[in-house]
């Protein structure tokens, strides 16, 4: 299992990835990631056909001063494309105005083969992003 955190409150562009700044990683050689980068990368090390992660992520996320109000949104992406099932959209009727977002999905690697993950912004504008915290654990 690892968790990765953001505390501090950042501003995501549109189609970019939430950054995340620290990380509490148990001794796992399947999952790995450099500090300050958006980016997980999943390796499918085992004896079977493949390896089930389950990635969990939560947040704050909020239109950011000046921007328009409209539905915001976020999700995880694999391989750079966003996993339609896992956005989580907010309307908020004010700027500044933070909501909680969770999601959790299942994804399966093929033996000897590496995925990357990351949060991304799926909104058409910048995005306020707080207190995001990603939890990935190896299932099977």
């Amino acid at each position: 299992m690892a968790e990765y955190v953001a505390n501090a409150l950042q501003t995501v562009e549109s189609n970019q990835n939430v950054l995340f700044r620290d990380a509490f990683v148990s001794r796992n050689t399947t999952i790995t990631h450099r500090t300050g980068s958006g980016i997980i990368t999943l390796r499918g090390l085992t004896n079977q056909y493949r390896a089930k992660f389950q990635i969990t992520f939560g947040a704050n996320i909020a239109i950011p001063e000046g921007g328009t109000v409209e539905p915001i949104s976020i999700a995880i992406a694999i391989e750079g494309e966003a996993v339609p099932y896992s956005e989580m959209i907010v309307t908020p009727t004010v700027a500044e105005a933070f909501w909680n977002v969770n999601r959790s999905i299942y994804i399966d690697i093929p033996c000897g083969c590496c995925v990357q993950i990351g949060i991304k912004n799926t909104s058409d504008q910048a995005i306020d992003v707080q207190n995001a915290n990603l939890i990935i654990e190896r299932v099977a």
